[in-house]
C-alpha cells in the first residue's frame, strides 16, 4: 500500500510524462473493467473534474468507446486543466464517437455503467455543494459504478471520508493501492501504469 505522497513522488522519479502516464492509465483501466464486466454494447457515463483523475478519465473513455457507448460529463473548470489532462480532453471533443453532455443533460438512470473519476488523491477537506449533491445523486443511480484510482470523497491515506463520497461497486487503483482504501480491498483491482515497483 502506498500514499498519495509517495505515489506522486514516485511518478516524479518515474521520469515518464505526466500523458504517457494518462494514456496507460486510460488503458489499464478499461481493459480491467472489460475483464470484470461486458461492457459490450453498453451506455457508459464517465464524471470527470479538472486535476490529473480527470484526464485520466478522458484517456478511459477512449479506450471504451470501440465496444460501448460513451458519453462523458465534465464537470470541472476547463481554464484549470494543466497540460495532460488538457490535452486528453480535446482528444474528447474531436471524438465522434465520444459524446460531451453538459451535467443538466445528464439522466444518470440512462446509463450501464458510471465511470468517478472527479477527485484522486489531491483530495482534501470538504466537497463544495454542487459537487457533493453530484456525488450523491451518482450514488442514487442503478448503474454499475466504478471509481477511478479513488472514490470521490474518500481521504487516500486515511480512508475518512468527506461530506458526501462516492461509493463505488468497483475500484481500479493505479499503480498500487492507496493506504485509505484498506477498507475497499474486496471490491478493489490494482492495475499497472508502468512505473517500476519499489524493492
Amino acid at each position: 500500500m502506498i500514499t498519495a505522497a509517495e505515489m506522486l513522488e514516485l511518478e516524479n522519479k518515474a521520469g515518464i510524462p505526466v500523458i504517457k502516464l494518462m494514456e496507460n492509465a486510460g488503458k489499464a483501466f478499461a481493459d480491467a473493467l472489460k475483464e470484470r464486466i461486458d461492457v459490450k454494447n453498453k451506455k457508459i457515463l464517465v464524471v470527470a473534474y479538472h486535476g490529473n483523475n480527470g484526464g485520466d478519465g478522458f484517456a478511459a473513455a477512449r479506450y471504451l468507446c470501440d465496444d460501448a457507448e460513451v458519453d462523458v460529463s465534465f464537470v470541472g473548470d476547463e481554464a484549470k486543466l494543466k497540460e495532460g489532462a488538457l490535452i486528453n480532453f480535446k482528444k474528447i471533443g474531436n471524438n465522434e464517437r465520444i459524446q460531451m453532455l453538459a451535467l443538466e443533460a445528464v439522466d444518470f438512470s440512462d446509463y450501464d455503467i458510471i465511470v468517478d473519476s472527479i477527485f484522486g488523491t489531491g483530495i482534501h477537506g470538504s466537497i463544495e455543494d454542487s459537487l457533493a449533491a453530484l456525488i450523491k445523486n451518482l450514488n442514487k443511480s442503478k448503474a454499475y459504478k466504478v471509481s477511478m484510482d479513488i472514490p470521490s470523497g474518500i481521504n487516500p491515506d486515511t480512508g475518512e471520508r468527506a461530506n458526501a463520497y462516492f461509493d463505488p461497486d468497483l475500484i481500479i487503483a493505479l499503480h498500487d493501492m492507496k493506504k485509505g482504501l484498506e477498507s475497499y480491498k474486496g471490491k478493489t483491482v490494482v492495475v499497472d501504469i508502468g512505473i517500476r515497483k519499489q524493492e
